[in-house]
């Protein structure tokens, strides 16, 4: 069975400064993969190549059997991938519902974008409440709801989520991580980029580890977890 994402031997540079050496990755439809590595280590600069927004330098990245390095981002996304950026990236002064409905600016039937956003309110009840408050008003995890409601709301076949934890207290990164298990329970492939290494591995069934732009370990969450590599990757960052 081909995977709904392959990444192979993807090299990509930042002017002069090397950020990926090589990086090969494949995620299977109804997978969640952890991609995990500490703080510079290329996880979002992968998430860039995926999406189309960094041209890889050297490498391939396919979806789904269908060659995409080259794609612009709309392109991508309109194929059906979801992104819920690092840093949440809402807009402060548009309301909640404003928000969610730039996740589906490529959907033309407004009774599918209806259905995303019921889902997105069925999964987030707060944000029905909040729905015409604006978003720059809101608590940072509710912040990370509107994300991510942004990511699914067209219903994407794959959602790349980069760091949600981050910034959240640690109560809240736990309600969040059930989330991203509710998600993938409903059909939807995950690749999920975090440094929070514990929770990432306790809701996905097998990751990669990233130490300076290079994939230094792979195979099952359950092994990853007590794996020397992972380890060094976070000590010699």
């Amino acid at each position: 069975m081909r995977p709904l994402l392959e990444l192979r031997e993807v090299s990509a540079w930042y002017g002069a400064v090397r950020a990926l050496h090589g990086v090969s990755l494949h995620v299977h439809e109804g997978e969640v993969v952890c991609l995990l590595g500490a703080n510079g280590a290329g996880k979002t600069t992968t998430v860039r190549c995926v999406v189309g927004v960094l041209q890889p330098s050297a490498g391939e990245v396919w979806l789904d059997g269908q060659r995409v390095d080259g794609w612009p981002p709309a392109r991508v996304v309109s194929w059906g991938v979801g992104v819920v950026p690092e840093g949440r990236r809402l807009f402060p002064k548009m309301t909640v519902e404003e928000n969610l409905r730039m996740g589906a600016l490529h959907v033309r039937s407004e009774q599918r974008v209806q259905r995303g956003l019921e889902e997105v309110y069925d999964l987030f009840p707060v944000l029905r409440e909040r729905r015409t408050q604006l978003a720059g008003t809101l608590s940072g995890g509710e912040q990370s709801m509107v994300a991510i409601g942004r990511g699914i709301v067209a219903s994407p076949r794959l959602l790349l989520l980069d760091e949600p934890s981050l910034g959240l207290s640690p109560r809240l990164a736990n309600q969040l991580f059930e989330v991203v298990r509710r998600i993938a329970q409903r059909g939807t492939t995950v690749l999920l980029i975090e440094q929070n290494a514990a929770r990432a591995l306790a809701v996905s069934s097998r990751g990669y580890v990233l130490e300076k732009g290079r994939v230094v370990a792979e195979g099952p969450s359950s092994e990853l977890a007590h794996s020397a590599a992972l380890r060094a990757a976070y000590l010699q960052v």
